[in-house]
């Protein structure tokens, strides 16, 4: 069984793991017992420095291999590296950034947003080459070359301010969820409310797939400007409460240096109680 984020949930009657036979198991000959290891590691968090060690060994795994040449395991292992959040596994999930599987590669970037460290910036800004111009040039484009979504994201939480003049482009990208992205990356990078306002007009505008995306996207940014509209949107409150949510984190951080909490904090904090 397959989550919507792509990671595979633990089957009801799945094995009864503990951190030493889950990463044990990253070595058995068994495929499906190495691919469940990996997520299982993830999903709890299991951050020693074995599991650190087994996993970012998985990602140059060749024996779980698809028909179309995806690597499962690598997958799995590359998204559990973003949640241990050691930074040993940046340069491995840098080179998984050339790998040839595409799920594999925005597995990778997701996990480098994780783990916020800039040194993969030069990395990140190369797979943004001819993207856009690509998607003009190819009307209806089935599908990306790149995971550009999860790349764009990167950078913006990097606070990769170089690759601005590149990311910019990508806001008139033929895919609204691209241009979601971008403006989020836009907003961290420039503060301007001119891209939050972006976001806030597509979550009035798109179909509900695409207001889920961008009320994960208000959260991630901190717009505290869209609170209201937030609350407002046309989704299940469940995806408006963690926007809201990541509104007020980014809130509070701030003002725990002030030792206070602003009136913007409990606003924000009494429209979650009205959705509750």
């Amino acid at each position: 069984m397959i989550e919507p984020s792509g990671e595979q949930i633990a089957p009801e009657n799945g094995p009864q793991l503990t951190p030493d036979i889950a990463i044990a198991n990253l070595q058995s000959p068994d495929l499906s017992l190495r691919y469940y290891a990996a997520w299982w590691l993830g999903k709890f968090r299991v951050n020693s420095a074995d599991a650190v060690d087994a996993l970012i060994a998985a990602l140059e795994d060749e024996a779980d291999r698809t028909e179309l040449g995806g690597y499962p395991l690598r997958r799995n292992a590359a998204r559990a590296l973003g949640k241990l959040g050691d930074a040993r596994a940046v340069p491995s999930l840098i080179e998984c950034l050339e790998c040839s599987d595409f799920y594999v590669r925005e597995a990778a970037a997701q996990s480098l947003e994780m783990l916020r460290d800039r040194t993969a910036a030069p990395a990140l800004i190369k797979m943004l080459d001819g993207g856009v111009a690509e998607a003009v040039q190819v009307p209806g484009l089935p599908h990306l070359t790149q995971p550009y979504e999860a790349v764009l994201e990167a950078l913006g939480a990097i606070n990769s301010t170089e690759a601005t003049p590149l990311i910019e482009p990508f806001l008139e990208h033929p895919l609204p969820r691209v241009q979601c992205a971008a403006a989020r990356a836009m907003y961290q990078l420039t503060r301007n409310p001119i891209y939050g306002d972006r976001l806030v007009k597509m979550l009035a505008t798109g179909d509900l797939k695409l207001r889920r995306v961008v009320l994960g996207d208000l959260g991630a940014i901190g717009y505290l400007a869209a609170a209201e509209a937030i609350a407002q949107a046309q989704v299940e409150n469940s995806f408006k409460l963690i926007a809201l949510k990541g509104l007020l984190e980014h809130q509070l951080t701030d003002e725990l240096e002030k030792l206070a909490v602003s009136d913007d904090a409990i606003r924000v904090m009494n429209l979650m109680d009205s959705l509750l």
